[in-house]
């Protein structure tokens, strides 16, 4: 059994908190947010983002990054990703050389444009570093309900190791060596799960999102392959995976958002009312500055990155995407 520290107690945080706890691990769990903390201490669970599942004696609520990662054998980082870089170099000092980093965000940093992996070894070169990402909503791990992940790092030892202390009957994981192509489909699907919401906010039917899903994980390899990606990795769980559950599930956030977008609501006003962090809205406008950057066409990113900014309204975009030029769908890269 190994001992864990958690730095970010959201929804994603305290579901993994659980889940490794109740595997037997020795889990501490900390937040910047102070009164959630006590809250958290008070009760027991986590009220505000995840209530109703109380932690076992493995968990332990502790204030602060060093409490959490005192003597720890793996940081599992489940800050925003806007966050992720000052969580990050809050956690250096106390980073052992041994101490193997998780990261659970998903998202690209906006400005930077960079992933959470060079953000991480920009700040600390030697780090031991792995990604977890998937179609996993908190709300179903932290009840246990079967979920498959991925986990990628470049040393795919690293990944193994994160294999098994992570697995359980309830919770497989699987292990990849592109690092590049999982963050990417977990950041880039948040984007297609805008464009979801708001065709469903707006009436469209099942066939308007089938083609929008299929054709956001073509635009999403088109990116991940420019930046060294593995195009395979876009088929499998981090990729199509992670696409299906954000673009199907009322637990998505970004689903949630796009909805009230669709139905007439101000971008602003819907994240707003989501009352949590809508990673989608940052990673759109992320991704439209690389894609521009890189010289990648992306006409979905393109058209939700104009509906969030109020250049058009989301019928408008609707109707971009549907009159583009005629295409050979297999002219996909």
């Amino acid at each position: 059994m190994k001992k864990i520290g958690v730095i970010g107690a959201g929804s994603w945080g305290t579901a993994l908190a659980i889940t490794l706890s109740n595997k037997g691990h020795q889990v501490k769990i900390c937040d910047v947010d102070q009164a959630h903390i006590a809250q958290m201490k008070e009760h027991r669970e986590n009220v505000k983002y995840l209530p109703g599942i109380k932690f076992n004696d493995n968990l332990t609520v502790v204030d602060s990054t060093e409490e959490a990662l005192k003597g720890a054998d793996i940081a599992l980082f489940s800050a925003p990703a806007q966050h992720f870089r000052s969580a990050f170099e809050s956690a250096i000092p106390f980073l052992d050389d041994d101490m193997v980093v998780v990261n659970v965000a998903k998202g690209i940093e906006q400005h930077t444009l960079m992933r959470m992996s060079e953000i991480a070894y920009i700040l600390r070169p030697d780090v031991k570093y792995v990604v977890l990402s998937g179609p996993s909503h908190a709300e179903e791990v932290g009840r246990f309900l079967p979920t498959t992940v991925a986990v990628a790092s470049r040393d795919i030892k690293l990944a193994e190791y994160i294999q098994e202390v992570f697995m359980t009957e309830r919770f497989r994981v699987y292990t990849n060596e592109d690092v590049c192509g999982v963050e990417l489909g977990g950041a880039l699907k948040n984007i297609i799960a805008l464009g979801a919401g708001i065709s469903d906010g707006i009436g469209f039917g099942d066939n308007a999102k089938a083609a929008l899903m299929t054709r956001g994980i073509t635009e999403m390899s088109r990116l991940g392959v420019k930046l060294g990606a593995n195009i395979e990795t876009f088929s499998g769980l981090a990729g199509v995976g992670d696409l299906i559950v954000t673009c199907t599930s009322m637990h998505s956030r970004n689903r949630r958002c796009g909805i009230m977008i669709g139905e007439g609501m101000k971008p602003s006003e819907a994240t707003k009312k989501v009352g949590m962090v809508v990673e989608g809205m940052f990673t759109t406008e992320a991704a439209y500055e690389l894609a521009k950057q890189v010289g990648v066409e992306m006409p979905i990113t393109e058209a939700i990155y104009d509906c969030i900014n109020d250049r058009i309204d989301a019928r408008e975009a609707v109707e971009l995407l549907m009159g583009r030029d005629k295409k050979n769908e297999m002219h996909i890269i």
